[in-house]
Protein backbone atom coordinates (compact mmCIF):
# COMPACT_ATOMS: atom_id res chain seq x y z
CA UNK A 1 0.00 0.00 0.00
CA UNK A 2 3.28 2.48 -0.10
CA UNK A 3 2.81 5.38 -2.54
CA UNK A 4 6.17 6.53 -3.56
CA UNK A 5 5.37 10.26 -4.45
CA UNK A 6 7.94 13.30 -4.72
CA UNK A 7 10.50 11.73 -3.32
CA UNK A 8 8.52 10.95 -0.24
CA UNK A 9 7.41 7.09 0.85
CA UNK A 10 3.96 7.22 2.33
CA UNK A 11 1.67 4.77 3.81
CA UNK A 12 -1.42 7.20 2.95
CA UNK A 13 -3.11 7.30 -0.18
CA UNK A 14 -5.39 10.31 0.95
CA UNK A 15 -4.59 14.19 0.52
CA UNK A 16 -7.10 16.27 2.53
CA UNK A 17 -7.56 20.03 1.69
CA UNK A 18 -8.03 22.22 4.87
CA UNK A 19 -10.28 25.03 3.99
CA UNK A 20 -14.17 25.41 5.24
CA UNK A 21 -14.11 22.98 8.40
CA UNK A 22 -16.50 24.45 11.17
CA UNK A 23 -13.29 25.11 13.41
CA UNK A 24 -9.80 24.47 14.03
CA UNK A 25 -10.37 21.57 16.42
CA UNK A 26 -12.45 19.96 13.80
CA UNK A 27 -10.22 20.19 11.12
CA UNK A 28 -7.14 18.59 13.89
CA UNK A 29 -9.40 15.84 14.26
CA UNK A 30 -10.35 15.22 10.56
CA UNK A 31 -6.99 15.45 9.89
CA UNK A 32 -5.92 12.24 12.87
CA UNK A 33 -9.36 10.57 11.32
CA UNK A 34 -8.13 10.25 8.01
CA UNK A 35 -4.92 8.93 8.67
CA UNK A 36 -3.79 11.58 6.10
CA UNK A 37 -0.03 12.14 5.38
CA UNK A 38 -0.07 15.50 3.31
CA UNK A 39 -2.73 18.14 3.48
CA UNK A 40 -2.95 21.12 1.44
CA UNK A 41 -3.35 24.87 2.21
CA UNK A 42 -4.05 27.27 0.18
CA UNK A 43 -1.23 30.39 0.31
CA UNK A 44 -4.06 33.14 -0.88
CA UNK A 45 -6.34 32.18 2.11
CA UNK A 46 -3.68 31.92 4.88
CA UNK A 47 -2.15 35.16 4.29
CA UNK A 48 -4.99 36.85 3.84
CA UNK A 49 -5.44 35.26 7.64
CA UNK A 50 -3.67 37.15 9.58
CA UNK A 51 -2.33 36.67 12.83
CA UNK A 52 -4.28 32.97 12.98
CA UNK A 53 -1.75 31.86 10.12
CA UNK A 54 0.57 30.85 12.90
CA UNK A 55 -1.57 28.90 15.24
CA UNK A 56 -3.13 26.93 11.86
CA UNK A 57 0.62 26.39 10.70
CA UNK A 58 1.41 25.08 14.60
CA UNK A 59 -1.52 22.59 13.89
CA UNK A 60 -0.75 21.45 10.74
CA UNK A 61 3.14 20.37 11.78
CA UNK A 62 1.76 19.01 14.98
CA UNK A 63 0.01 16.78 12.87
CA UNK A 64 2.99 15.49 11.64
CA UNK A 65 1.94 15.86 8.18
CA UNK A 66 3.40 16.87 5.01
CA UNK A 67 2.56 20.52 3.57
CA UNK A 68 1.29 21.01 0.22
CA UNK A 69 1.14 24.42 -0.42
CA UNK A 70 -1.03 25.15 -3.68
CA UNK A 71 -1.60 28.47 -5.98
CA UNK A 72 -5.37 28.35 -5.30
CA UNK A 73 -6.84 31.57 -6.72
CA UNK A 74 -4.23 32.37 -9.38
CA UNK A 75 -5.00 33.35 -13.16
CA UNK A 76 -1.91 33.75 -14.48
CA UNK A 77 1.15 31.90 -14.66
CA UNK A 78 3.06 34.68 -13.46
CA UNK A 79 0.69 34.69 -10.39
CA UNK A 80 0.97 31.46 -9.68
CA UNK A 81 5.20 31.22 -10.73
CA UNK A 82 5.33 34.12 -7.49
CA UNK A 83 2.91 32.49 -4.74
CA UNK A 84 5.15 29.24 -5.37
CA UNK A 85 8.31 31.09 -4.54
CA UNK A 86 7.01 33.05 -1.67
CA UNK A 87 5.51 29.29 -0.87
CA UNK A 88 9.25 27.58 -0.73
CA UNK A 89 10.57 31.02 0.98
CA UNK A 90 7.64 30.84 3.89
CA UNK A 91 7.54 26.60 4.37
CA UNK A 92 10.55 25.63 3.17
CA UNK A 93 8.93 23.13 1.10
CA UNK A 94 9.91 22.66 -2.78
CA UNK A 95 6.37 20.84 -3.26
CA UNK A 96 3.64 23.15 -4.80
CA UNK A 97 0.33 22.36 -6.36
CA UNK A 98 -0.34 24.17 -9.11
CA UNK A 99 -3.58 25.80 -10.01
CA UNK A 100 -4.43 28.29 -12.26
CA UNK A 101 -7.77 28.75 -13.11
CA UNK A 102 -8.89 30.17 -16.68
CA UNK A 103 -12.62 29.81 -16.21
CA UNK A 104 -14.62 31.73 -13.38
CA UNK A 105 -17.85 29.57 -13.51
CA UNK A 106 -16.29 26.05 -13.70
CA UNK A 107 -13.00 26.86 -12.65
CA UNK A 108 -11.49 24.69 -14.99
CA UNK A 109 -7.59 25.35 -15.07
CA UNK A 110 -6.07 27.22 -18.22
CA UNK A 111 -3.90 24.80 -19.56
CA UNK A 112 -1.84 26.91 -21.40
CA UNK A 113 -0.96 29.05 -18.14
CA UNK A 114 -0.62 26.06 -15.95
CA UNK A 115 2.17 24.88 -19.00
CA UNK A 116 3.91 27.75 -18.84
CA UNK A 117 3.89 28.06 -14.93
CA UNK A 118 5.07 23.92 -14.58
CA UNK A 119 7.86 24.57 -17.01
CA UNK A 120 9.12 27.51 -15.35
CA UNK A 121 8.98 25.84 -11.82
CA UNK A 122 10.09 22.51 -12.37
CA UNK A 123 13.12 24.30 -14.24
CA UNK A 124 13.92 26.22 -10.58
CA UNK A 125 13.76 22.45 -8.78
CA UNK A 126 10.32 22.22 -7.64
CA UNK A 127 8.16 18.82 -6.84
CA UNK A 128 4.81 20.40 -9.24
CA UNK A 129 1.43 18.35 -8.44
CA UNK A 130 0.18 20.30 -11.35
CA UNK A 131 -4.32 20.56 -10.45
CA UNK A 132 -5.20 19.50 -14.56
CA UNK A 133 -8.25 18.33 -16.19
CA UNK A 134 -8.47 14.92 -17.19
CA UNK A 135 -7.30 15.74 -21.06
CA UNK A 136 -4.61 13.16 -22.00
CA UNK A 137 -2.65 15.96 -24.44
CA UNK A 138 -2.49 18.67 -22.08
CA UNK A 139 -1.31 15.70 -19.07
CA UNK A 140 1.39 14.78 -21.79
CA UNK A 141 2.21 18.42 -22.03
CA UNK A 142 2.87 18.65 -18.38
CA UNK A 143 5.03 15.57 -18.03
CA UNK A 144 7.22 16.73 -21.04
CA UNK A 145 8.04 20.68 -19.43
CA UNK A 146 8.69 18.43 -16.08
CA UNK A 147 6.29 17.25 -14.00
CA UNK A 148 6.49 14.08 -12.45
CA UNK A 149 3.14 13.76 -10.82
CA UNK A 150 -0.46 14.86 -12.31
CA UNK A 151 -3.77 15.78 -10.54
CA UNK A 152 -6.38 15.41 -13.23
CA UNK A 153 -10.18 16.48 -11.93
CA UNK A 154 -12.96 14.13 -11.44
CA UNK A 155 -15.21 16.78 -11.35
CA UNK A 156 -15.23 20.89 -11.47
CA UNK A 157 -13.90 22.13 -7.65
CA UNK A 158 -16.51 21.56 -4.96
CA UNK A 159 -19.10 19.97 -7.12
CA UNK A 160 -19.29 16.83 -5.55
CA UNK A 161 -20.15 15.13 -8.99
CA UNK A 162 -18.03 12.44 -8.69
CA UNK A 163 -16.11 10.96 -11.77
CA UNK A 164 -18.11 12.47 -14.21
CA UNK A 165 -15.97 11.30 -17.41
CA UNK A 166 -14.14 7.37 -16.40
CA UNK A 167 -13.55 7.12 -19.34
CA UNK A 168 -11.07 9.86 -19.89
CA UNK A 169 -9.88 8.87 -16.28
CA UNK A 170 -9.58 5.17 -17.69
CA UNK A 171 -7.20 6.62 -20.63
CA UNK A 172 -5.17 8.44 -18.54
CA UNK A 173 -4.36 5.96 -16.46
CA UNK A 174 -3.98 3.00 -19.21
CA UNK A 175 -1.76 5.74 -21.55
CA UNK A 176 0.34 7.03 -18.46
CA UNK A 177 0.99 3.90 -16.70
CA UNK A 178 4.07 4.59 -14.73
CA UNK A 179 3.15 8.55 -13.63
CA UNK A 180 1.52 9.11 -9.90
CA UNK A 181 -2.08 10.27 -10.85
CA UNK A 182 -4.34 12.01 -8.18
CA UNK A 183 -7.64 12.90 -8.56
CA UNK A 184 -8.38 16.09 -7.66
CA UNK A 185 -11.93 17.57 -7.04
CA UNK A 186 -15.02 17.03 -7.63
CA UNK A 187 -15.19 14.23 -5.42
CA UNK A 188 -18.65 13.79 -3.52
CA UNK A 189 -18.96 10.71 -1.59
CA UNK A 190 -16.95 7.86 -0.45
CA UNK A 191 -17.63 5.72 -3.22
CA UNK A 192 -16.80 8.16 -5.91
CA UNK A 193 -13.26 7.72 -3.77
CA UNK A 194 -14.00 3.77 -4.58
CA UNK A 195 -14.37 3.94 -8.16
CA UNK A 196 -11.27 6.44 -8.63
CA UNK A 197 -9.12 4.10 -6.70
CA UNK A 198 -10.68 0.72 -8.57
CA UNK A 199 -9.42 2.62 -12.00
CA UNK A 200 -6.17 2.13 -10.64
CA UNK A 201 -5.37 6.12 -9.52
CA UNK A 202 -2.52 6.19 -6.85
CA UNK A 203 -4.32 8.71 -4.22
CA UNK A 204 -7.16 10.79 -3.60
CA UNK A 205 -6.90 14.60 -3.33
CA UNK A 206 -10.27 16.11 -1.69
CA UNK A 207 -11.16 18.92 0.50
CA UNK A 208 -15.18 20.21 0.63
CA UNK A 209 -16.31 16.33 0.62
CA UNK A 210 -15.40 16.13 4.32
CA UNK A 211 -15.04 19.62 5.73
CA UNK A 212 -18.93 20.29 4.43
CA UNK A 213 -20.22 16.98 5.13
CA UNK A 214 -22.22 17.37 8.67
CA UNK A 215 -19.55 15.27 10.47
CA UNK A 216 -16.68 16.03 9.04
CA UNK A 217 -14.39 13.49 11.31
CA UNK A 218 -16.68 10.60 10.58
CA UNK A 219 -16.91 11.62 7.27
CA UNK A 220 -12.64 11.73 7.29
CA UNK A 221 -12.77 8.10 8.50
CA UNK A 222 -14.75 7.18 5.90
CA UNK A 223 -13.04 8.17 3.35
CA UNK A 224 -10.00 6.81 4.68
CA UNK A 225 -11.40 3.17 4.26
CA UNK A 226 -13.11 4.11 0.95
CA UNK A 227 -9.44 4.51 -0.46
CA UNK A 228 -8.01 1.67 1.44
CA UNK A 229 -11.00 -0.89 0.10
CA UNK A 230 -10.89 0.96 -3.59
CA UNK A 231 -6.46 0.45 -3.39
CA UNK A 232 -7.15 -3.34 -2.16
CA UNK A 233 -9.76 -3.95 -5.04
CA UNK A 234 -7.57 -2.51 -7.30
CA UNK A 235 -4.57 -4.96 -6.36
CA UNK A 236 -6.75 -7.55 -6.47
CA UNK A 237 -8.35 -7.64 -9.96
CA UNK A 238 -11.95 -6.09 -10.42
CA UNK A 239 -13.79 -8.90 -12.31
CA UNK A 240 -14.90 -7.25 -15.89
CA UNK A 241 -18.51 -6.70 -16.52
CA UNK A 242 -20.39 -8.41 -18.76
CA UNK A 243 -24.38 -8.20 -20.26
CA UNK A 244 -24.93 -12.29 -19.46
CA UNK A 245 -25.01 -14.20 -16.48
CA UNK A 246 -21.92 -16.72 -15.49
CA UNK A 247 -22.70 -19.24 -13.12
CA UNK A 248 -20.82 -19.45 -10.54
CA UNK A 249 -21.78 -23.14 -9.14
CA UNK A 250 -21.87 -26.38 -11.52
CA UNK A 251 -24.93 -26.95 -13.23
CA UNK A 252 -24.22 -30.72 -14.42
CA UNK A 253 -22.24 -33.60 -13.31
CA UNK A 254 -20.61 -34.10 -9.79
CA UNK A 255 -21.35 -31.01 -7.47
CA UNK A 256 -19.07 -32.68 -4.99
CA UNK A 257 -15.45 -33.99 -5.58
CA UNK A 258 -15.28 -37.00 -3.11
Amino acid sequence: MTLSIGGIELQSRFFLGTAGYPSPEVLRQAITASGAQVVTVGLKRQLAGGAGASDFYRMIRDSGAHLLPNTAGCRSAHEAVTLARMARELFGTHWIKLEVVGDEYTLQPDPWELVDAARTLAAEGFEVFPYCTDDLVTCQRLLDVGCNILMPWGAPIGSGQGLVNPYALRTLRARLPGVPLVVDAGIGSPADAVQAMELGYDAILLNSAVAQALDPVKMAAAFKLAIEAGRLGHEAGVIPKQDMATATTPVTGRPFIL
